[in-house]
């Protein structure tokens, strides 16, 4: 949801005042205080309370009541218990879009009675959840109010979607939902250009690239004198975004290179899976590593900051060349090389080559892996790893609300 804090943060700057509806009770993964700040003192934010089924699915899978959520489809077990299999089961097959279904139609019929005591311009549901996507099309249908539909990730192209375990019905179901969403928005937003191409072959009518982005404020002035080779990744590597080429190349210059094993340091700040964490101590890389589960969004431009490399981990899946993270525009920020795996042919490979800003290598390359990092090692050395970027204002945060407001604009004139 750091896409829509951030838009919400500069929209009143272009003419429009945001009205924010949210669950007052939700689960969640994490709760991020120090994006409090983000937020417009003088915003309207209204709330109601939302039943979902995750107790159920704590109690089945013995977890503690106070246990947050995961990260979708990672794991901390090997192998997944009989419970843990038939509550996904159950999630999949019987919550559709997802389990904040059961929101749906309370949040119509108040948003409904809302809407007649306060109109609106224009309505705008972001998701996943989708569920947030059929409260939109329910309140779009019932009123005629111009309606957008955000899709900060795809909905039956996401990359676990084949995991779901989905009953053919459910999959026809969820696919009716999606083209339902699809033809009936006024605006379709998505935040890759590939996304935009697969929505217009589904048939949406209207869909623009309106790409996530940084703050211009978080860009740091030079590159630290470290006396380490910092290499950062932040944010989940779940197991279809398991870096097996990476450690391997950092494997063998570790046994062959004293040098950069003496100065080598690995921080992974995110959830990992625990395949993830097998792979590293399959490579030896233990020592090397160090992991922090969460960091708060103002103590990333620190990070960033502090890193020589940063690392950018594309998962391995048929969605592949379409994924482009807030992660990957913050990294752009930072100006700091960026080592990236995954599709050479994808969005993200376009923004790489386009700006100047890293390279992007295939899953399997392990010599080309291999042999950036000991370039990038050797400019390190030098103290020479600064980067000069361009096309790179477009995506200040600033200015994506601005093009935002412009498609606002349209849609009511």
């Amino acid at each position: 949801m750091l896409r829509w804090v951030k838009f919400t943060k500069y929209l009143g700057e272009f003419g429009w005042e945001p009205v924010i509806y949210t669950p007052e009770n939700p689960e969640s993964q994490e709760t991020d205080q120090s994006l409090v700040k983000d937020i417009p003192y003088n915003l309207t934010i209204i709330k109601t309370k939302i039943t979902e089924p995750y107790g159920i699915y704590k109690r089945l899978t013995g977890r503690k009541q106070t246990d947050k959520l995961g990260v979708a489809m990672m794991s901390d077990k090997k192998k997944a218990g009989l419970m843990s299999r038939i509550s996904l089961w159950i999630r999949s097959n019987l919550f559709i879009p997802d389990p904040r279904m059961l929101w749906i139609r309370p949040s119509v019929r108040y948003l409904r009675n809302y809407i007649r005591e306060h109109p609106v311009d224009v309505i705008i549901t972001t998701g996943p959840p989708h569920s947030m996507h059929i409260i939109g099309f329910h309140l779009h249908r019932k009123t005629g109010i111009k309606w957008v539909a955000d899709f900060r990730d795809p909905w039956t192209n996401i990359d676990f979607y084949r995991e779901l375990k989905l009953t053919g019905i459910a999959d026809q179901y969820h696919r009716k939902l999606e083209k339902k969403v699809l033809h009936s928005a006024d605006l379709v937003l998505t935040v890759s250009p590939t996304m935009t191409e697969e929505f217009l072959l589904m048939g949406a009518k209207n869909v623009i690239t309106l790409t996530n982005g940084f703050d211009s404020e978080s860009v740091p002035e030079s590159m630290p004198d470290n006396n380490k080779f910092i290499l950062l990744h932040l944010g989940s590597l779940p197991a279809s975004r398991n870096p097996e080429s990476l450690w391997t190349a950092i494997s063998e210059l570790v046994s062959t290179n004293p040098s950069f094993a003496s100065r080598l340091q690995i921080n992974l700040t995110g959830k990992i899976d625990v395949r993830v964490s097998e792979s590293i101590q399959k490579h030896n890389l233990e020592s090397f590593t160090l992991f922090k589960d969460f960091v708060p969004h103002n103590e990333t431009p620190g990070l960033l900051n502090a890193a020589s490399v940063l690392l950018l981990v594309i998962n391995h899946t048929p969605n592949a060349k379409g994924i482009l993270t807030n992660k990957f525009f913050e990294y752009l920020s930072s100006r700091r090389p960026i080592l990236a795996i995954g599709p050479l042919d994808g969005d993200a490979a376009f923004i790489l080559n386009e700006s100047g800003a890293g390279e992007i290598f295939d899953y399997d390359d392990i010599p080309g892996v291999k042999l950036q990092l000991l370039r990038l090692f050797d400019l390190y050395s030098k103290h020479q790893l600064s980067l000069q970027l361009g096309h790179i204002e477009k995506f200040t945060r600033k200015n994506l609300t601005r093009e935002l407001s412009r498609l606002l604009n349209n849609l009511i004139h």
